[in-house]
């Protein structure tokens, strides 16, 4: 019978040749990647509870991101924790402040098609993005991971997300996933696994793949998912590529089809990445501040992005940078596209989570009205309570910073 992607990469987890929609199987797990905030702190203590090593640490990949730079005591203690438990559970591969672990893990190359995976976080979909199967655990479930190699699941659904012809200039990745968002709600994704498709999304970078399958979680997805192909290859620096795609009349929760050519700007109203419309309906709001950061809206092609609209202008508003990884920034750096940044007025901050995740210095303080690039805007998530976030990408944040209002970034990019 004919499978689709998300079977076919379970299958092989299982050591099956085929699995079914709804049944229950255990799966081998390629690779496990933790953070320091989902990582050593929670599982130590447990692991020694049990009298448990892990199982395999060469398929363990941990990554700082949450609580760096440290700044006060907890955030060191935390740090001490994760740094002392990579030396005493003999893991190999470790990469400390290096930016965001959505980002760094495919940069360094744990990541391939076929694979199947699982993460310490919520937004670990972005695997997916590579054609491997890529889902969020909690800190419970990892521990068994980490002990047996091995985790069970309800082989899900596919829902398909097509989008034919081509976006327009100035509409992006975040776009697309804000506006399917919008249409279907944060539980459209109804825990199955979303498969992006059609001729607009194979023309995608593979940073902008990125982007769409991390945001599956707020599309309410187990994962989300793109079939490989040269654009995979290249990114991966793979001499040989697998291709992983899904079969011709393979079984289908749902297919929704939609005119790339079509779709405007996008921006997400507080306080939910569901109350997005098209940013045309929010010329009269004008932000305080404009942040471009984050695994979902700081990656190098959303720098770039940014660097378009802000190529000989200046930001009339505070304008916070904070590039998704060491990696990405430094070739932000020798290209130009940072000096652009730069010259406009922004500020450089450190490769991390920061006031995406809640932590550091910059929290929006009370009442500060903003607009982010990154994933979410709940009440209280980047700051005070009573700040208000609305999400949007990167052309559209460095359009309102020039602005001064939220700006349709094609008015400037003409």
């Amino acid at each position: 019978m004919p499978a689709t992607l998300a079977q076919k990469l379970i299958a092989r987890a299982a050591g099956r040749s085929s699995v079914m929609p709804g049944e229950i199987v255990t799966c081998k797990v390629d690779l496990a990647m933790i953070h320091d905030s989902s990582g050593p702190r929670r599982v130590k203590p447990m692991l020694e509870r049990l009298g448990a090593k892990v199982w395999d640490p060469s398929k363990v990949v941990l990554i700082t991101d949450h609580y760096v730079p440290a700044y006060d005591e907890e955030s060191r203690k935390i740090i001490r924790i994760t740094r002392d438990w990579v030396r005493e559970a003999g893991i190999d591969n470790f990469h400390d402040e290096q930016g965001i672990c959505h980002v760094v893990l495919p940069e360094r190359g744990h990541l391939k098609p076929g694979m199947f995976a699982v993460g310490g976080d919520s937004h670990s979909p972005t695997g997916g993005a590579f054609a491997a199967y890529m889902f969020g655990v909690g800190a419970t479930e990892m521990l068994g991971v980490l002990v047996t190699g091995e985790i069970w699941l309800k082989v899900p659904h596919t829902i398909a997300m097509e989008f034919d012809g081509a976006f327009a200039p100035g509409v992006s990745a975040k776009d697309a996933i804000l506006f399917l968002i919008g249409r279907f709600g944060l539980d459209g994704g109804q825990y199955q696994a979303v498969e992006y498709r059609g001729s607009a999304i194979r023309a995608l970078p593979m940073q902008e793949r990125m982007t769409l399958c991390n945001m599956a979680a707020e599309l309410g997805a187990q994962t989300g998912l793109i079939a490989s192909d040269g654009v995979t290859q290249a990114f991966l620096h793979l001499e040989k590529l697998e291709t992983w795609d899904s079969d011709p009349g393979a079984p289908l929760l749902a297919h929704h089809r939609f005119n790339a050519s079509e779709l405007a700007p996008q921006v997400a109203a507080p306080h939910s990445p569901a109350n997005t419309r098209p940013v045309t309906e929010f010329k009269e709001v004008k932000p305080q501040l404009a942040y471009i950061g984050a695994c979902t809206g700081a990656k190098l092609e959303d720098l770039r992005m940014a660097a378009r609209v802000l190529k000989g202008r200046k930001s009339v508003i505070r304008l916070l940078v904070a590039p998704a990884s060491l990696r990405d920034q430094n070739v932000a750096r020798n290209e130009g596209t940072l000096q652009v940044l730069l010259d406009a007025g922004a500020e450089l901050l450190p490769n991390g989570c920061g006031i995406c995740a809640g932590y550091g210095e910059h929290l929006l303080p009370e009442n500060m009205v903003a607009i982010s690039s990154t994933a979410r805007n709940f009440k209280g998530r980047m700051g005070a309570a009573s700040s208000q976030v609305y999400l949007a990408s990167p052309y559209t944040v460095a359009a309102s910073a020039v602005a001064g209002r939220i700006c349709d970034p094609r008015e400037l990019l003409q």
